[in-house]
């Protein structure tokens, strides 16, 4: 099933959403752009935007979208702390718009 088809059955059932897209990489990224994470309100997720490297990050963001109805947008990079710690180690950059859906 589909990452946005399931946002529909999540929202159906009255899920807070969240959808986080890859808009943009830089060098070695591990998800191209379009890649979509669909967090809910619970922090359940389905998708990936990085292959794992960067996903926690973006659920705690999410969450914080969800509730505030403000879209960001994210950026991760080798030379970006976060990144590191949370493991996108791939030598690229990526940078991902969360944006609330329900």
């Amino acid at each position: 099933m589909d990452v946005l088809d399931i946002a529909e059955s999540w929202a159906q059932k009255g899920h807070g959403l969240a959808l986080a897209t890859v808009v943009e990489t830089w060098g070695s990224s591990p998800r191209p752009a379009g890649s979509h994470l669909l967090i809910d309100s619970s922090g359940a997720f389905e998708g990936s935007v990085s292959g794992g490297c960067v996903e926690a990050e973006v659920i705690v963001e999410a969450q914080d979208v969800i509730q505030s109805g403000q879209a960001r947008v994210l950026e991760f990079g080798v030379a970006d702390e976060r990144a590191w710690q949370a493991g996108l180690a791939c030598g690229g950059r990526i940078r991902i718009l969360v944006e609330k859906l329900a």
